[in-house]
């Protein structure tokens, strides 16, 4: 996208910028836009545990600060500026918002939270576009946000105050200024680096260019797409289109209640209720309607993996709909509200030529990929899903889903006589496997070693990278019989599998293999406190002193950079803390433990043994 066209918009219009921000006043001058300042006298009380997210928030007091100038503009003269432009930057970490500290103690106190953590930077953003008929003022409101994620180094005591006494937190958000002092604080930035500053510039001239530049009569179809269709959608799966089958779904192809009930934003001619406070409605549950349709988004990906559409479009594609249904089999409406809901998510590209993958699905969504979540995919879908339709009774009960799931299977024989399930869960385990072993043989120099038992190493992914890392380890997979069976469908040869050994066995019954080091990657959370003890005393007892155990198990949410609530934790274990994974193993006799992130997910831990 060229930016100077978009900005030369505005340049023949009355632009005011509602905030007295100078970061916000430098970005846009570099960009070359002509504006007055006018900063806004909203008063920033809304109540924030009455919006859904925080982002929320911000957009709101954004859109409140810019009408409130664009109303005092006219009232004064009479007349208001073509456009106003409103926004709010606000930090979040965990679900606490931090905004700018009211004195030193409380930049301390928000500085202490960031400290060492990754947070979310958020700036709500509201451009007014005004007229003036008959001395009355007409608003068009257009809003958007955009997120970046921050890392904080862990930063001493000393070094936090001497940045407090620099000045610098006092009027920034979240207490800190990235593009000055603060900028020595940040481990890492992940997105927009001038969202932080203040202002996305970027995402703003993305708005500018559709609110300014209408799109392509053959981009329409896609635009009605820009969200998950209702389940209505796909209750009518015919070759034929039936009108008006959604019951939330605008005659123009928007949102249904969005635009006539909930939306914010003003058509032109229509007046502002803000503007004379007769609005006392809640803000549109946006969040709370997006995390109820999660699961229809979930179960179209389910579906389009089992189907193999991705494999097709990687190797046939782009392909027309009708074409696809063909190859499927399938009902041709079916098949293209599937497309085109698959499109919506980002994972099609949609052209003229028909569908086609999008680089993350051909990566990641094809079947036989080298970095594919197409087995974790098939997994939730034919076992995860129905673990979490009985949440209900196992949240009534007490019951952990998961294990109870396992054990029902086991009373059954199916663990043992499930070939295919045993295939699922195996592919699923090698695709997140995929994604963490680099991070977990990486965390700790592990070249003291020459012999490794992974327990629980299922296809091997660990012990391949865990080779390639030290030419001298020698590894052995240990894992039940039903699973070594299996795992030579996964190997794909080279000279460091020579150095891999698979050995049929269960940790909890039969001799554990010898080895220097023992490895246990996200397996301890799985088990209960007797079981996972049980194993920890094996492990002790047949590890040598000077010998090591690695730890791999799900980081703490606190810790992650993904910002997903702990789900697994209904399926699993709670993750522990660093220090109660110090006395585990301290306390089956391992000691020196030292703690490491792996990545976004994993935490990992090495304890050496220590003589009896």
């Amino acid at each position: 996208m060229v930016l100077c066209p978009v900005i030369g918009k505005l340049q023949h219009k009355h632009v005011v910028l509602a905030s007295a921000s100078p970061r916000r006043q430098e970005i846009l001058s570099n960009a070359g836009l002509r504006f007055e300042v006018v900063p806004s006298r909203f008063k920033e009380k809304l109540r924030k545990a009455s919006f859904a997210t925080p982002y929320a928030y911000a957009v709101e007091t954004a859109k409140q600060k810019a009408l409130e100038v664009a109303s005092r503009m006219h009232q004064k003269d009479l007349r208001a500026p073509d456009v106003v432009i409103g926004a709010d930057t606000i930090v979040v970490v965990g679900a606490v918002i931090l905004e700018k500290p009211v004195d030193k103690q409380d930049a301390y106190r928000m500085l202490s939270r960031l400290n060492g953590k990754e947070h979310s930077v958020f700036t709500g953003v509201a451009i007014v576009r005004c007229c003036s008929k008959d001395g009355r003022l007409d608003t068009e409101v257009s809003e958007f946000y955009e997120e970046t994620t921050v890392k904080f180094s862990e930063l001493s005591e000393e070094l936090l105050w001497e940045y407090i006494n620099s000045g610098e937190p006092m009027d920034k958000a979240g207490g800190y200024g990235i593009q000055a002092l603060g900028g020595m604080l940040v481990e890492y930035v992940r997105g927009d680096f001038l969202n932080v500053v203040g202002f996305p510039l970027n995402h703003f001239c993305k708005e500018l260019a559709r609110l300014y530049y209408p799109p392509r009569p053959e981009d329409l179809r896609r635009l009605r797409h820009d969200s998950i269709p209702a389940v209505d959608t796909f209750e009518n799966l015919s070759d034929t289109e039936a009108g008006g089958s959604d019951p939330g779904q605008s005659a123009e192809g928007g949102r249904g209640g969005e635009q006539a009930d909930g939306d914010r934003s003003q058509a032109p001619g229509a007046p502002d209720a803000a503007l004379n406070g007769a609005d006392s409605r809640p803000p549109f549950p946006t969040g709370l309607l997006e995390l109820m349709d999660g699961f229809k988004a979930s179960k179209v990906l389910f579906t389009a993996c089992k189907l193999k559409l991705f494999d097709m479009l990687r190797d046939q594609g782009p392909l027309k709909a009708v074409d696809v249904a063909r190859k499927l089999n399938a009902c041709a409406g079916g098949t293209e509200r599937l497309l085109d809901v698959c499109a919506a998510l980002g994972l099609l590209e949609k052209t003229h030529r028909g569908y086609s993958n999008t680089e993350a699905a051909t990566l990641h969504l094809v079947s036989d990929g080298e970095h594919s979540l197409h087995g974790l995919a098939e997994y939730n879908d034919a076992h995860v899903w129905g673990v979490f339709t009985g949440l209900g009774p196992a949240v009534q009960e007490g019951a952990d889903q998961t294990r109870g799931a396992l054990r029902v299977m086991e009373e059954e024989g199916h663990l043992s006589q499930s070939r295919e399930m045993t295939l699922q869960f195996m592919r699923a385990m090698h695709s997140l496997s995929k994604l963490t072993a680099h991070h977990v043989a990486t965390a700790f120099d592990l070249s003291r070693f020459t012999s490794a038992c992974d327990l629980g190493g299922c296809t091997g992914v660990l012990a391949c990278e865990l080779t390639q890392k030290y030419p001298r380890l020698q590894v052995t997979v240990f894992d039940l019989p039903e699973v070594t069976e299996l795992s030579g469908g996964f190997q794909r040869g080279g000279r460091q599998t020579e150095r891999i050994h698979f050995v049929p066995g269960d940790c909890f019954k039969d001799n554990l293999p010898e080895a220097d080091l023992y490895i246990l990657s996200r397996i301890l959370q799985d088990w209960p406190d007797d079981k996972l003890h049980k194993l920890l005393s094996r492990i002790s007892s047949t590890c040598k002193p000077g010998g090591g155990l690695l730890v791999a198990e799900a980081a703490a949410e606190e810790e992650r950079a993904s910002r997903r609530p702990r789900l697994r934790t209904l399926s699993a274990g709670q993750p522990r803390s660093p220090d109660e994974h110090r006395c585990l193993l301290q306390r089956h006799g391992f000691q020196d433990v030292r703690v490491a992130r792996a990545g976004d997910l994993l935490r990992v831990v090495l304890g050496t043994r220590a003589a009896p």
